[in-house]
C-alpha cells in the first residue's frame, strides 16, 4: 500500500526517526533494542524530507539564534573515506543542507577525506582546531579514537557531532557526566540487521531455497570491529531464529564494506558449498553488489534458488530489488541523519541543549515499496 508523500516526510526527516538515548541517563545501547515498529518498515514515509521538513528544521534552528550568524559559522567535516558509496551520499546531503537550509557559506565548510587512515584524520582534526572551526562533524575512521578526538576538541572549546560510526556507550555517557559538548547521530544497526533477517523470514519458504528444512547462509561482514557490522551480523540471524527458522552458518568473512571483496568472498563460498547456500547476508549494499556478480557468474538466480540482502538502499540495489535481482535491502536514511547532524551542530554553536545520542530509523526495502524509495533517492 502506498502512503502519501506527506506521511513519508513525517517519517524520515522531521524527527519521527529520532529515538534518543536520553541525556543524563542513557546511551545508544540502553534504549534502542525494542522490536522495529511497522511504521518504521514502511518505505514510503519519506519523499518530502527535502522540502517540508527542511523548512521546519531550518526555522527551528535559526529562530532563536543566540550565537553567530549562520553565514559566519565555520564547520569542519571529516569523512572516514570518500570512496564509500553511502558516505558519499551522506556528505553531499550534509553539505547541501548546511548551505541551502541552514545558511552556512560554502567557503566556511571544509570537508576532508580521511582516506581510511586514522593518522590522516587526526591531522585533519588538528588543522580544524588551528583554523578556528566553530564545530566539527566527524565520521571516525576508527570508533576507538573517539576519546582522543573528544579530548583535543574539548580542550579547544569546539563541539563535536559524531556520525555513522558510534563510540562506546560508556563514552557517550561520559560526555554527559563531564559536561562535554559532543553527540552522536546515527542509526541503530540492530534494527538494520533485524530487518534483513525479517526480509528472509517473511518469504513464503522462509529462505529455505532447497527445501531441506535448514537455512544455510554465508555472512559477508564489513569490519568486524565496527559495531554496525557486529550488530547486523548478529541480529539478522536472530530475526530468523526468532521466527522459528533452523539455520546453519557456512561462511563468515570480513569484506571491509568493499564490492570487490564481497564478490570474492561469495565466489569462493559458492565454489566450496555450491547449492547448499540458501542465503547471502551482506552488511552493506556495496558488498551485496559484489555478491550478486558472483551469484550470477555461478549460474544461480536470486529469488529462485538463492536469496540476497544488503543494507543502505543504494540506487542500483533498489533497482535490483524492483527487478527481482535482489531479495531486499534496508534504507539507511542519510537524509534524516545528515539533517539531524547539521541541526545539532548549529544547536551547539547557538548554545542550545543537545542530547548525547540521536537515532534515526532504518526502513525495509522490498518489492512492495522499492519504487517509493527509489523516487526518494534518485
Amino acid at each position: 500500500m502506498r502512503l502519501t508523500k506527506k506521511i513519508m516526510a513525517m517519517a524520515l526527516a522531521s524527527g519521527m526517526v529520532l529515538s534518543m538515548a536520553a541525556c543524563g541517563g542513557g546511551s545508544s545501547t540502553a534504549d534502542t533494542t525494542a522490536a522495529p515498529t511497522e511504521a518504521a518498515t514502511t518505505a514510503a514515509e519519506a519523499e518530502d524530507t527535502k522540502a517540508d521538513s527542511a523548512e521546519t528544521t531550518a526555522a527551528e534552528v535559526n529562530e532563536a539564534v543566540e550565537g553567530k550568524d549562520p553565514a559566519e559559522v565555520k564547520v569542519g567535516i571529516s569523512i572516514y573515506q570518500f570512496a564509500d558509496n553511502f558516505m558519499t551520499l551522506y556528505r553531499e546531503e550534509l553539505e547541501k543542507y548546511l548551505i541551502e537550509e541552514l545558511g552556512v557559506k560554502k567557503e566556511n565548510i571544509s570537508i576532508m577525506d580521511g582516506k581510511n587512515d586514522q593518522g590522516e584524520q587526526m591531522n585533519q582534526i588538528r588543522n580544524f582546531i588551528t583554523q578556528g572551526c566553530d564545530v566539527m562533524i566527524i565520521n571516525l575512521v576508527q570508533a576507538s579514537s573517539e576519546p582522543t578526538v573528544t579530548e583535543e576538541c574539548n580542550a579547544a572549546g569546539i563541539p563535536v557531532v559524531y556520525i555513522n560510526r558510534e563510540p562506546e556507550a560508556e563514552r557517550e555517557q561520559a560526555w554527559v557526566d563531564e559536561g562535554i559538548k559532543a553527540t552522536y547521530v546515527g542509526a541503530d544497526a540492530r534494527q538494520s540487521g533485524t530487518f534483513q533477517g525479517e526480509e528472509i523470514a517473511e518469504l513464503e519458504n522462509k529462505g529455505d531455497a532447497d527445501g531441506d528444512g535448514v537455512v544455510r547462509y554465508i555472512m559477508v561482514q564489513g569490519d568486524p570491529e565496527n559495531v554496525d557490522a557486529q550488530y547486523r551480523t548478529e541480529f539478522s540471524i536472530q530475526a530468523l531464529t526468532d521466527a522459528g527458522v533452523e539455520v546453519e552458518e557456512l561462511v563468515k568473512m570480513r569484506g571491509d564494506w568493499d564490492q570487490t571483496k564481497g564478490q570474492e568472498i561469495t565466489a569462493n563460498a559458492l565454489s566450496q558449498h555450491g547449492a547448499k547456500i540458501d542465503v547471502v547476508f551482506c552488511n552493506n549494499d556495496a558488498m551485496a553488489l559484489g555478491a550478486l556478480q558472483a551469484i550470477e557468474a555461478a549460474g544461480r538466480k536470486v529469488n529462485e534458488d538463492i536469496y540476497l540482502v544488503g543494507v543502505d538502499a543504494l540506487v542500483e540495489v533498489v533497482e535490483h530489488v524492483m527487478n527481482d535481482k535482489m531479495t531486499g535491502t534496508v534504507f539507511n536514511d542519510y537524509f534524516g541523519q545528515a539533517h539531524t547532524a547539521a541541526d545539532k551542530a548549529m544547536d551547539f554553536v547557538n548554545g542550545k541543549d543537545v542530547d548525547n545520542v540521536y537515532m534515526v530509523d532504518y526502513v525495509k526495502v522490498t518489492t512492495e515499496n522499492a519504487a517509493e524509495i527509489l523516487d526518494l533517492i534518485k
